[in-house]
């Protein structure tokens, strides 16, 4: 299978990353404080703006812009899992923690943004592991209440949410 990957310098893009063969170690203490780490070191040596993430204890959900004259998400990935492996392996009761591959999708404008980003912030609500989005630790959400993008309550209303889809 070819894969094609996107070549927009400058970009946003919204990546799903998961972990091998999905064991649910990625929300453990440990491993939330490494990838972080790892995360924080490469973005140092290929500046990259994390605009909104979520970790699920077998995925994560990123969005990213990259610098006006950069495309190279790949690379960064690689050295983010790279990373984690090389501080994780066989500490967490596992040696292979991550899948191959991960799934991209740039994103075309500020609606596209907006509507992936609620996407993220819902995601421990649709997977049930919360009655509140509130309540999810691992997500950037509390930095969005906390910069007065979203209100505390957001994601508790009944029925769909405008701009999540399912």
């Amino acid at each position: 299978m070819q894969y094609r990957r996107s070549d927009t310098p400058g970009g946003t893009f919204f990546f799903t990353v998961v972990t091998r063969e999905r064991q649910p170690w990625l929300c453990e203490p440990r491993c939330v404080k490494t990838l972080g780490d790892v995360m924080r070191h490469v973005r140092a040596q290929r500046p990259f703006e994390n605009l909104a993430m979520v970790l699920m204890p077998d995925h994560l959900h990123a969005i990213w812009r990259l610098p006006p004259d950069d495309a190279d998400f790949s690379t960064r990935w690689m050295l983010i899992k790279q990373g984690v492996v090389h501080r994780l392996r066989g500490r967490i009761g596992t040696q292979a923690l991550w899948q191959g591959r991960f799934w991209e999708h740039t994103l075309r404008d500020d609606r596209d943004v907006e509507q992936h980003t609620h996407y993220i912030h819902y995601n421990p609500l649709k997977h049930g592991h919360v009655q509140h989005v509130r309540d999810w630790p691992y997500s950037t959400f509390h930095r969005y209440v906390k910069n007065g993008a979203y209100p505390p309550d957001w994601g508790t209303a009944p029925g769909p949410l405008p701009g999540v889809r399912e």
